[in-house]
């Protein structure tokens, strides 16, 4: 669905205005409760996978000016657990963008809400997004302008991480096929 433009949307990509990396930037903070936590006492992976994807919708929407779709989600990171009364930030930014695609970085932080000491990074994702019209259909998106040496950075990075994912789709896709023309049933 990422990067493909219908034939009225394929003018020119330099015909839409870029935006800086901090013209979408945003963080979400939510209080952990009782309710957020699995069987062992922790925060659930998945409530904090819900933030990271409303925190990585929200930057989309903004940058994109309009919906915009989660399109996957890779290189989910829990590198600490979270407890009942952390406070979590939730950090993200568009990394990169292609024609109606946008991969977002997300950078998800927890401190006790009663104390003083700095947030520790508990998390990470980087998550890919389609911008689509009111059909539904794939839109352009302006491309991103890297602000500082850490935006470039982020943008070399996603490259990278976007020429993985197309080959890793490419080599899955390849499999499937000879599977099929080897008479192999899924």
């Amino acid at each position: 669905m990422t990067d493909q433009v219908t034939a009225a949307d394929s003018g020119n990509i330099s015909d839409i205005p870029g935006k800086p990396t901090s013209a979408s930037r945003t963080t979400l903070s939510h209080i952990m409760t009782h309710a957020d936590t699995n069987l062992l006492g922790t925060v659930h992976g998945g409530v904090i996978m819900k933030l990271v994807d409303d925190a990585a919708g929200a930057v989309a929407g903004r940058h994109s000016g309009g919906p915009a779709v989660t399109a996957s989600m890779d290189e989910m990171a829990f590198l600490e657990p979270v407890r009942v009364g952390d406070l979590v930030h939730v950090k993200a930014q568009v990394n990169w963008t292609g024609r109606t695609s946008m991969e977002v970085g997300v950078r998800v932080l927890a401190e006790r809400w009663n104390e003083s000491a700095p947030a520790t990074q508990v998390g990470s994702a980087y998550l890919v997004f389609a911008a689509v019209d009111a059909d539904g259909k794939p839109r352009m998106v302006p491309p991103v302008l890297p602000q500082t040496e850490r935006d470039e950075r982020r943008y070399q990075e996603a490259q990278i991480r976007r020429t993985h994912r197309l080959a890793r789709r490419r080599a899955i896709m390849e499999l499937r096929e000879r599977r099929v023309a080897e008479g192999f049933e899924d």
